[in-house]
């Protein structure tokens, strides 16, 4: 269902910008103001399709009607807010692929960022005959890793492979697509009428020149290697750029000017990296949402290919954004609300699930640390770093008859955590920082003061958490507006980013959590053959 919030600070500044964050459980409208205050905001859910073994599928339309939903029951019923907004600003998921035709009509639904039916079609183009390391021909992995910073996941889960497959498999659809775009490309084209890709954007069609941040262009010898024409691909830009003003009949339906201003905007973790507050180099934020990660800004392109981290363009024309990244976080509390507490099946079609996650909290907090040695691997869709594997699947270790449902959810907790360990270690020496230094937590799960005590206590690390942690993509597309506009500058961000909470890792769980950390990390070198063994062959689990 639609819900509305309005912020309980008011700004002083009159200036608002309407922020957009699209992400894969639906769209959220904001109404920010420039000193970071949050006037107020709503929400659309977005209905995912699962099809055949590997695809995951949404409809681009959806995300418009959501956001059309959304940011018209901000904007209608109060002139005086609607005359204030001076721009509109996305920030939105990647790693998805929308083919449309010249007149931005989508031709199929989005495949998205879980999606892996590409796998097979990217392994072919990434691989040589004879040679290869870890699944790539030598020198296309080290031209992509010069060129890009990175390299095309083996699991199909990015554009390269999703364009691939639709190369492979639908050539048909792949000869009638005029652009290939991501979701904020998306977003900009209906707001704008142009096709365009912001430079993180395009990041994971993985045929871009990053070597130079001052101009990222496409590369001709990674197209080829891609089998895919530049013609096919958006022009691109800057995240901080201004591309035009609304469409006319978008404005009309949102009841703004026609002259109102659209800043390119940018996708998610790069949003996300601004709204923390996080814009010095070397501050680590993390991401609590759908899926996780861990980033921070950077002087240099630099890539670690072991434990698949690597530093990448961003919403700063002048930093890269060092990522790592895990396939599954918050999806595991979603799976557990949807598939144990509350089935699909059992609400009727007027029926919403009920917000469980406080009630979530208040179980887990009265388990003790370590969950009564339940330990849960929160592996749902494979897993990204420190490993690419896609053969990776989730479980519960150790159950037995002595332990119930609150063990289940104090597990599920302390097992994203641990998870979240394991890419902290490589990021930590990637980033060049060490655990004295506080990391920032966003994203829906950082509104859980349980889960950010677990995080601190599992990681070693200080967690601080924001005001409002879920709104932290909505500021930074409203930041990031307010630069390309002229009105900010990246150095305003920290001072407009306010501090909630701190949580510092209590010593009396450091025992206990490296013990268990330990365990961890031997049932994935016990466990990631046989999962490679069962799963290599049968589908996704749904």
């Amino acid at each position: 269902m639609p819900s509305v919030q309005q912020a309980a600070v008011s700004s002083s500044d009159e200036r608002l910008v309407l922020a957009v964050d699209l992400g894969t459980s639906g769209c959220k409208c904001a109404l920010v103001a420039l000193d970071g205050s949050v006037q107020a905001w709503a929400f659309r859910p977005v209905p995912l399709h699962l099809v055949g073994e590997y695809g995951v599928e949404q409809d681009a339309e959806d995300w418009w009607q959501a956001f059309l939903g959304a940011a018209q029951e901000l904007l209608a019923t109060d002139a005086r807010l609607r005359s204030r907004v001076m721009a509109v600003c996305c920030s939105a998921l990647h790693e998805c692929t929308v083919p449309v035709d010249e007149h931005g009509n989508t031709l199929a639904r989005a495949m998205l960022w879980l999606d892996m039916r590409g796998s097979d079609a990217i392994r072919r183009r990434a691989r040589n005959k004879w040679l290869n390391i870890q699944g790539y021909g030598p020198l296309k992995l080290v031209r992509w890793l010069r060129l890009t910073g990175g390299a095309p996941s083996l699991s199909g889960k990015d554009q390269a492979g999703h364009i691939a497959w639709l190369r492979d498999h639908d050539r048909t659809l792949f000869d009638r697509t005029h652009k290939f775009l991501g979701p904020l490309d998306f977003m900009n084209l209906r707001l704008t009428g142009r096709f365009c890709a912001t430079y993180d954007s395009a990041l994971t069609t993985w045929a871009t020149d990053n070597r130079d941040l001052s101009r990222i262009r496409y590369d001709e010898g990674l197209l080829r290697v891609l089998e895919v024409d530049s013609a096919r691909l958006p022009e691109l830009l800057p995240s901080t750029d201004v591309i035009g003003p609304l469409m006319p009949d978008v404005a009309a339906l949102l009841g703004l000017s026609p002259s109102t201003r659209v800043v390119a905007g940018a996708v998610d973790n790069s949003a996300a990296a601004i709204g923390a507050g996080t814009v010095r180099d070397r501050e680590l934020h993390l991401y609590l949402g759908t899926s996780s990660w861990i980033a921070a800004h950077v002087p240099e392109k630099h890539t670690n290919l072991g434990a698949f981290i690597a530093s990448v363009p961003c919403a700063r024309k002048d930093r890269y954004l060092a990522m790592a990244v895990q396939s599954a976080a918050c999806s595991n509390l979603t799976m557990l609300r949807d598939r144990i507490l509350f089935h699909a099946d059992e609400l009727t079609p007027d029926e919403s699930r009920p917000d469980v996650y406080p009630l979530l909290d208040h179980i887990a907090d009265r388990v003790p640390a370590g969950a009564r040695g339940l330990i849960y691997l929160p592996w749902l869709q494979g897993e990204r770093t420190p490993v690419d594997d896609r053969h990776l699947r989730a479980g519960l270790f150790n159950l037995s008859l002595e332990h119930t449902r609150e063990d289940m959810i104090r597990a599920f907790l302390e097992g994203v955590a641990l998870n979240t360990r394991w890419m902290l270690e490589p990021m930590l020496a990637f980033v060049g920082c060490d655990k004295g230094a506080p990391m920032t937590v966003v994203g829906g799960g950082g509104q859980s003061n349980v889960w950010c005590q677990i995080m601190a206590d599992v990681t070693g690390m200080v967690i601080e958490q924001p005001v409002a942690p879920i709104q932290a993509n909505a500021l930074g597309a409203a930041f990031i507006a307010g630069i390309g506009l002229g009105k900010l500058s990246f150095n305003d961000v920290p001072d407009l980013c306010r501090r909630k909470w701190r949580f510092e890792p209590r010593e009396a769980m450091r025992q206990l959590y490296d013990d268990r950390f330990g365990t961890f990390k031997e049932l994935h070198r016990r466990l990631a053959p046989l999962y490679r063994r069962i799963n290599h062959s049968q589908s996704t689990p749904r």
